[in-house]
């Protein structure tokens, strides 16, 4: 999927409806606060839940709309290039269009509402834009158990594969295809009726993977990305589950052998002197408090003459931070397994030679090629 365009409402400085288009390579120019990070920032916000990088909370409400008793956010995404196939229940293929999820455009429109500005899994609704059957017939089939759509098949002596909720779905709509009363509306997908909140569970495996950086962070020498953006990669992979249970097996094996060697020392100190080892005791630290990341203190990216990073010119250091960024969203997109990945970049000409100084925000948007 790639992003087509973003609809910010209530939002800190954009109280109505405001509509931003993106194509492969967008560049928003303007002065300064005028809103462009704001663009940027409400695409984590929707892409994360508010649990990304940017926060979500009441102070971001629109202090006009807050006035007049206006208090959700709401953020609104087009998707074009739509997956061929998806699987939105069980594990059988279906298509969005088949299913009438698409909007009149023949996008992928998702809206989602943030109460109040609060991020919490019952403050945010997600609704599908799409022009969908409103005869009363063929309705809300997606809310629709497998039990209640066979009752449906039976009662009109339609022929399909009675496994297969898509299958069935298609079946009853074809069977209405000259009066389905196609309207465009939001189907709430985060409703817990029927099957529909596993429907929208599946279908946010094919969306983009966001990622988001920030070039006016600090730039400092005591900077531990600046240090080094792998030292920061060694605490991100070192906090990995897995991988933590393999250095914990690891830690308690070691303490077992350190006890181990103490309790014999201590016997033998106690065949020679018994008061004094009686007043010993062997302090093996538990596998929790290890500071794994300091076994790579000597990890480092270095150039000519081993200067470190941190003593680099600025556009170096953005430079090498930039790039970190994108090795980093890549790794992290492929964990999750998502199919592409958009790059947010903020002011990427800061600290780069002759930057043009009103350029101030890009957002690239790259499938991922097989």
């Amino acid at each position: 999927m790639k992003l087509k365009s973003l609809s910010i409402e209530n939002f800190r400085g954009y109280k109505d409806r405001t509509t931003i288009d993106f194509n492969d390579l967008t560049v928003l120019v303007g002065k300064n606060d005028i809103g462009k990070s704001t663009v940027l920032e409400a695409l984590d916000i929707f892409f994360n839940d508010g649990k990304g990088l940017i926060k979500l909370d009441k102070n971001d409400i629109n202090i006009r709309s807050k006035n007049e008793g206006k208090n959700d956010v709401v953020f609104s995404i087009s998707f074009s290039d739509l997956p061929s196939k998806v699987i939105i229940d069980e594990t059988n293929e279906t298509n969005l269009a088949s299913e009438y999820l698409l909007n009149s455009k023949g996008d992928l429109e998702i809206v989602k509402t943030f109460k109040n500005g609060a991020t919490t899994s019952a403050a945010i609704k997600v609704g599908i834009i799409a022009n969908h059957p409103t005869n009363s017939n063929c309705k809300d089939l997606l809310l629709k158990k497998n039990t209640d759509l066979k009752k449906i098949v039976d009662s009109l002596n339609l022929t399909c594969d009675r496994t297969k909720n898509a299958d069935m779905r298609k079946s009853i709509w074809n069977n209405y295809i000259d009066d389905l009363k196609l309207d465009e509306f939001s189907i709430d997908v985060s409703s817990k009726d029927g099957d529909i909140k596993s429907v929208w569970t599946k279908l946010q495996t094919y969306l983009p993977f966001y990622s988001l950086f920030q070039s006016d962070r600090k730039n400092s020498d005591n900077d531990d990305e600046v240090q080094d953006p792998l030292k920061e990669a060694v605490k991100q992979i070192i906090n990995d589950e897995s991988l933590q249970k393999t250095l914990k097996d690891v830690a308690d094996r070691v303490r077992s052998k350190l006890q181990e060697v103490s309790d014999l020392t201590l016997e033998k100190i106690k065949e020679m002197n018994p008061a004094i080892a009686n007043s010993l005791h062997p302090n093996v630290p538990t596998s929790e408090s290890l500071k794994w990341a300091d076994v790579f203190k000597g990890l480092s990216i270095s150039g000519d003459g081993d200067i470190p990073i941190n003593k680099r010119g600025s556009g170096v250091k953005r430079l090498i931070l930039l790039n970190f960024f994108r090795a980093e969203a890549e790794r992290r997109r492929k964990n999750c397994n998502n199919p592409s990945i958009i790059y947010a970049i903020e002011e990427p000409e800061t600290s780069q030679h002759k930057g043009v100084r009103q350029l101030n925000c890009v957002i690239g948007s790259q499938p991922v090629r097989p």
